[in-house]
């Protein structure tokens, strides 16, 4: 086998390619390439081709620079063509090829190592090529590894009949409740250009504050929100769904709509309404949305271990399941050690994760 390593540059062969793949997220989607750039991440799109003229993989990579250290860090990556997903001498020479030229990159910009959040199931198959790579496992995840999905192939009914029954009730007692609403941010305007999509982000972000507050995590900025937005918002690819109960806003979700998989990508709500099923509604406003959109399966993200109990989402694992669905497991994330400096990174991230008992 001879593989060959071309950055690309032109959209419509990246996405092209990626159409076609079946296991992907839109983390590696061009936009959220461009979302890396507003953030000032550089970034590589590298095409992996056989015999110099089939493409076989794409892999976005990002320099993240951090106070504990700089990296290269590939999210949800890298994403293989459908034929070499189940060949696994095809997947490993691919990820040794990817991973000798991350090495040069590494050095080039001078990281303390290479990180990667693969797309590929967990199974001691794709472990065991990382581990013959010389990968280690990450003290941390960067994106979820352990997600919650759902088959929106079927009729709207039969959805709503393969949910847990105290999640339908919940939905149809939302829908008969005349003091709650479901407003959805405009779906085309462009987000520079539209004052209303950035006023419903704002609303997003008070709503989300409160969470992070509630559950003890570090919300992302308003900035980083309004960059991410504004990546997608063009190509008509991003919503914002606001729960409203009597006159306040008190649930929100950001949701994104990419190669026909919907993302529920950010939530919050607000706690003093948690037995007002609004989130519920809203959760079920989007799945509608994606199925409109042509959408084949909905991406609820992150979901806790099932044996950690204590797990700060548990009870958010508990909301998503309750919509029917099935647990997917992806190989945890890897490192791949360049310089000795990776290990202030690992100890700092060890006692981070440690103090969020994730």
């Amino acid at each position: 086998m001879n593989f060959k390593i071309k950055e690309i540059k032109d959209k419509n062969i990246w996405e092209s390619f990626l159409l076609k793949c079946g296991k992907k997220t839109f983390l590696q989607s061009w936009n959220w390439g461009e979302f890396q750039k507003k953030e000032g991440n550089k970034i590589w799109r590298l095409g992996i081709f056989e015999n110099n003229k089939e493409f076989v993989s794409a892999t976005l990579v990002v320099k993240i620079k951090a106070k504990r250290g700089t990296f290269l860090f590939v999210p949800h990556g890298p994403v293989l063509d459908k034929n070499a997903m189940g060949k696994p001498d095809i997947k490993y020479n691919i990820l040794k090829t990817l991973l000798e030229e991350l090495k040069k990159i590494a050095r080039e910009e001078s990281v303390n190592f290479i990180r990667i959040s693969p797309i590929l199931e967990r199974n001691e198959e794709n472990i065991k090529i990382f581990k013959d790579l010389g990968f280690r496992e990450a003290p941390i995840h960067m994106h979820p590894e352990l997600t919650w999905e759902l088959d929106i192939a079927p009729s709207e009914e039969e959805i709503l009949m393969k949910m847990r029954k105290t999640t339908r009730y919940l939905i149809r007692q939302a829908q008969k409740n005349p003091d709650i609403r479901i407003i959805r941010s405009p779906a085309f305007a462009k987000a520079s250009a539209s004052r209303q999509n950035i006023e419903d982000l704002k609303i997003f972000n008070e709503i989300y504050q409160e969470t992070s507050e509630r559950h003890h995590f570090v919300p992302f900025s308003l900035d980083y929100l309004k960059n991410q937005f504004s990546s997608f918002i063009d190509d008509q690819q991003i919503l914002i769904f606001l729960g409203k109960y009597k006159d306040e806003f008190v649930s929100a979700g950001v949701f994104v709509f990419w190669q026909n998989i919907g993302f529920y990508h950010h939530g919050a709500s607000l706690s003093k309404y948690n037995k007002i099923p609004i989130s519920h509604l809203l959760q079920w406003e989007a799945i509608k949305e994606a199925k409109k959109r042509g959408c084949k399966s909905y991406n609820f993200w992150g979901i806790a271990p099932s044996d950690k109990k204590n797990h700060p989402w548990t009870g958010l694992t508990l909301f998503k399941m309750g919509f029917g669905g099935y647990k997917k497991e992806l190989v945890k994330t890897q490192d791949f050690i360049i310089s000795q400096k990776y290990w202030l990174n690992y100890f700092i991230e060890k006692i981070r994760k440690i103090k969020r008992n994730l």
